[in-house]
């Protein structure tokens, strides 16, 4: 298991000028780390709906990279998006599963069969063209770059350091994000999409 902060240095690395969705608590640690907010987009409190939004931006952005960072809490509530994302063969896009296998969020409980689903081999058999499976960040680190230049549909599947928040959900700290509108906005600009 390694840990998302260091998870995501190493990515940031090899970003380029990616679009990244980021999902789950493990995800929180990309908006101190990002070097490129505009490209970025937060969905937090979307669970199970992340990966579609993902696809769906991946397939309306052809000539962007669409990377995806993922949680198998949110996998596990949309499981049919492996054979739908494999199926519509979006070239540009990367599926990064963070697996703590917890729900984080909510306490920690562990997620259903936490610790025995191979959830590259699910995604191998659904059909994406590149699947890879990393338990430690030497190896993750080492590989990053390959998996950037791979054509998609990409999936990563990675086993994280649960990040468990135990205090109250009204008491806990959160930092200040973007709105909808903004986010929104501000995309628009960066990619120049002009709306009628």
């Amino acid at each position: 298991m390694f840990d998302s902060a260091d998870m995501f240095r190493a990515f940031n690395q090899h970003r380029g000028k990616s679009i990244v969705l980021v999902t789950g608590t493990c995800g929180r640690d990309w908006r101190g780390i990002s070097e490129d907010e505009k490209r970025d987009l937060t969905l937090q409190g979307a669970m199970g709906q992340t990966n579609s939004a993902a696809l769906g931006f991946a397939l309306s952005q052809p000539d962007e990279k669409v990377v995806l960072f993922d949680s198998e809490g949110c996998l596990q509530m949309n499981m049919g998006i492996l054979g739908t994302i494999a199926g519509m063969k979006p070239k540009n896009f990367v599926h990064f599963l963070m697996d703590n296998g917890v729900y984080a969020t909510t306490g920690g409980q562990p997620t259903p069969n936490s610790g025995n689903i191979n959830f590259a081999g699910m995604a191998n058999e659904a059909g994406y063209t590149s699947t890879f499976s990393f338990d430690n960040l030497e190896d993750f680190a080492d590989s990053i770059e390959q998996v950037m230049e791979a054509e998609g549909p990409v999936f990563v599947a990675m086993k994280m350091i649960p990040k468990v928040e135990n205090e109250p959900i009204g008491r806990r700290v959160r930092n200040p994000q973007r709105g909808r509108a903004e986010t929104i906005k501000v995309m628009q600009e960066e990619l120049g999409i002009k709306m009628a």
